[in-house]
């Protein structure tokens, strides 16, 4: 009687697989297996088959054969390009307000800082994050400190200190404009500038590599340009006739911004009024610009 076999010795029974020469019969190799050990080696060959195959139709064939992966592509371009437009906007926001409130500056008038504050932070309110409403709100009081310190009529915190010269002594400031000085940097008398007489329009030249943060007119000094140079120093061009560069620009040392002229009620004649402010505080032109 046959024992009858069950699946355990059916799997370990072991075979001989002899390979013979066809011509005279003669033994080539011998190979031992079981069934246990070919099933062992077909799930390891197609697994292996089967993440190479998924590997390839989810990365390189899935552009040509996936009719999805374009799509998923394009939704993820387009999330990232929605980021990075919030964030502009966001950016833009504070630096038109930022531009505003030092047009105002600038111009002397102080009384409208506080009101175009708080409608620019109710405008930000419904898309921005609270951090830039607080940024934001608190520009106001700072420009309200700034303007206030500088129109003061003390002068001990005019003057050019040694700190600002150190500061800028790495600085060359080209000539914006060749002519006569006709009036001086007085701040106890409210003239934070220099004021230069040249030859009808005469072009006005940067001083330093920067980016225009103000390019408007206003109704006591016309058309004024402003420029925002490293180590915290700013350049301010008044009464152009002309304004060539746009707020943003990047303009480069020497390069025509403008056109002299006789723009805005606080003028008497065709000049270049030319100030020069650094962390906030006014200097003397003529401390670093060979007129």
């Amino acid at each position: 009687m046959k024992n009858k076999k069950t699946l355990s010795s059916w799997l370990t029974t072991g075979y001989l697989l002899i390979i013979r020469s066809e011509e005279n019969f003669a033994e080539k190799s011998t190979i031992r297996f079981n069934y246990a050990r070919l099933l062992l080696l077909a799930f390891v060959v197609v697994s292996v088959f089967f993440a190479i195959c998924f590997y390839l139709a989810t990365t390189i064939l899935a552009k040509w054969y996936d009719p999805r992966h374009q799509q998923m592509e394009t939704n993820r371009k387009l999330v990232s390009l929605s980021l990075k437009v919030d964030s502009m906007l966001v950016e833009m926001d504070n630096k038109d307000l930022y531009i505003d409130n030092l047009k105002l500056v600038l111009s002397g008038d102080t009384s409208m800082l506080e009101t175009e504050s708080a409608l620019r932070a109710s405008e930000q309110q419904e898309r921005v994050l609270s951090a830039s409403e607080i940024n934001s709100e608190r520009l106001a009081p700072i420009d309200s400190i700034f303007r206030q310190r500088f129109e003061s009529a003390d002068s001990e915190i005019l003057p050019v200190s040694s700190s600002i010269g150190s500061d800028l002594q790495d600085i060359y400031l080209f000539q914006p404009i060749s002519g006569i000085i006709s009036d001086k940097f007085n701040p106890k008398s409210n003239h934070y500038g220099t004021d230069v007489v040249a030859k009808k329009d005469e072009p006005v030249k940067c001083v330093a590599d920067g980016t225009v943060i103000l390019a408007d007119w206003t109704q006591n000094d016309g058309y004024v340009i402003g420029i925002q140079h490293r180590s915290n120093l700013i350049s301010v061009y008044k009464h152009n006739s002309e304004l060539l560069k746009n707020v943003g620009s990047f303009v480069s040392a020497g390069e025509i911004i403008s056109i002299i002229g006789n723009t805005g009620e606080l003028t008497t004649g065709p000049h270049l009024h030319f100030e020069l402010w650094h962390n906030g505080m006014p200097v003397d032109p003529e401390e670093f610009v060979a007129f």
